[in-house]
């Protein structure tokens, strides 16, 4: 079992080095499809296998049509993360769509919602207190 300090080491260069496919390397047009960025790697702790969570910007076409792609460029992945991190045995290789971004935007925008409805309910209250004077 590796030590913790070095599976988040590793995860950080797999994370760095699939940013940098999904980039320059990856040809598959289906990836291009939406915009992608690694959002983050999960390593297991004997660095037999990678999760790699992804943030897809678009449609819900867009996102399922650039997971497939993903998907289908999974063995690439592994050999170039192969060749590229020095490491005793290359990782199984997952990509997982990460909503977590998504989920955050719609909780932001429903604080402003209410946000904005307390503020005109605020002014709706003064109102009522000035027409009662």
């Amino acid at each position: 079992m590796a030590n913790n300090r070095r599976v988040s080491r590793v995860a950080e260069l797999i994370r760095r080095e699939v940013s940098q496919m999904l980039l320059s390397d990856i040809k598959d047009d289906r990836v291009g499809a939406g915009m992608v960025s690694v959002t983050d790697v999960d390593v297991s702790g004997d660095l037999q296998h990678a999760k790699i969570y992804v943030s897809i910007y678009g449609t819900d076409e867009a996102k399922a049509e650039t997971m497939a792609g993903l998907k289908s460029a999974t063995g690439y992945v592994r050999r170039e993360i192969g060749s590229r991190v020095r490491l005793r045995r290359t990782p199984e290789v997952i990509f997982i769509e990460d909503l977590s971004i998504e989920r955050g935007t719609k909780v932001l925008s429903l604080l402003n919602q209410l946000n904005i409805s307390d503020d005109d309910g605020d002014e709706l209250a003064e109102n009522s207190e000035n027409s009662h004077s």
